[in-house]
């Protein structure tokens, strides 16, 4: 069966991964997914994510490390997705959204590719955003 929303799909499993306490999430894998990942690591949300190609499994699958403090508590606040298939959202460089005042993460596509909201200010693009990370 077909996903209306992937995107979603990614970051609900990541916060069922987080409030269940598991140490890894998988799910179906694209490059999009992965792109988004990639920024989840770079701003140090997980520990890391890889994309494996299994020859028994149709598609790829994406294998993302969640990342927890000392005590066990996730480094991860909050999730939202922002841009939905049925009410998209788009913004110019100027109007990039902050998220709790810059101490979260915007994510978003846009022509230079998937980047971080501060990335996109700094490059003068604006695009799609895709999610808000805490």
């Amino acid at each position: 069966m077909s996903m209306t929303d992937p995107i979603a799909d990614f970051l609900t499993r990541i916060r069922n991964g987080i409030t269940a306490a598991h140490e890894t999430v998988e799910m179906p894998g694209s490059k999009l997914k992965a792109e988004i990942a990639r920024i989840l690591v770079e701003q140090g949300y997980i520990r890391s994510y890889d994309l494996r190609t299994d020859p028994a499994l149709p598609g790829e699958t994406l294998v993302v490390e969640l990342k927890y403090t000392e005590a066990r508590v996730s480094v991860i606040s909050g999730l939202q997705r922002v841009s939905r298939p049925g009410r998209r959202t788009y913004v110019d460089s100027k109007s990039v959204p902050k998220v709790l005042g810059g101490m979260g993460t915007t994510i978003m596509t846009t022509s230079n590719g998937v980047m971080t909201g501060h990335d996109a200010r700094k490059s003068g693009v604006g695009g799609e955003v895709l999610a808000k990370v805490w």
